[in-house]
């Protein structure tokens, strides 16, 4: 019966796919080397450890929208979810190294999103969760079937730059917002009313008329 171990060896980001792409390499361990297997039908969760590492001033109020304020991190700051992948591996015996690919967003109504815009340095500590089906050969028996426990499991620290050099191939020096389609009337209404050319420049305006205004509410305190 194949006892199936998992190691994250490496990442890298994927260029020239249809959407961002992190592709990480995986090396797959059968515990008797001698067994054929002859497929695996593997499924990842990927979880983000957020309590494993440290956390700069920058990087602390960038988070507050996803766990709040630093005081209260030790009830918010929790591991949390990140993806799922799915990946499909030939047959072997012994170990393989494979690759797998998991699709990424760059919404940032999305937590993980969130989580990783506001790291600047340093590693982005992952936890893999495996499970899934592996048939493999018996020499008794012929084609058999096993499933993968969810006990199986492994460890990665993702450099942060991995996950910005992704996000520049895809996204050179831009980033997405979603927001409701009466805000984006409004904001176009202002764009089209001021002969405004360009979104970053209505962004620019809308700061600099607020920047404005606050400054004015200190001069009349």
């Amino acid at each position: 019966m194949p006892d199936l171990n998992f190691e994250v060896e490496d990442a890298e980001a994927i260029p020239y796919a249809a959407t961002p792409i992190l592709g990480f390499k995986l090396r797959v361990s059968n515990a008797d080397p001698q067994e054929q297997i002859e497929t695996v039908a593997l499924t990842c969760q990927i979880r983000l450890d957020v309590t494993r590492r440290r956390y700069n001033e920058t990087e602390k109020k960038r988070l507050s929208d996803l766990f709040g304020e630093p005081e209260r991190w030790s009830h918010t700051l929790r591991s949390m979810l990140w993806t799922f992948a799915n990946l499909n591996i030939r047959g072997f015996s012994g170990s393989i190294l494979v690759d797998l690919p998991v699709s990424c967003t760059y919404d940032f109504n999305v937590a993980s999103v969130k989580y990783f815009y506001a790291l600047e340095s340093g590693e982005i500590p992952l936890s893999f969760l495996f499970s899934g089906t592996v048939f493999y050969r018996s020499k008794d028996e012929g084609l058999q079937v096993e499933q993968i426990s969810w006990e199986k499991e492994a460890t990665y620290r993702l450099p942060v730059e991995v996950w910005q050099r992704m996000i520049d191939i895809y996204y050179p020096n831009s980033a997405w917002i979603y927001m409701h389609r009466d805000s984006f009337d409004r904001l176009n209404t202002y764009k089209l009313e001021r002969g405004i050319t360009t979104w970053e420049q209505v962004v620019d305006n809308l700061l600099a008329q607020n920047s404005e205004l606050s400054s004015d509410v200190d001069v009349a305190r």
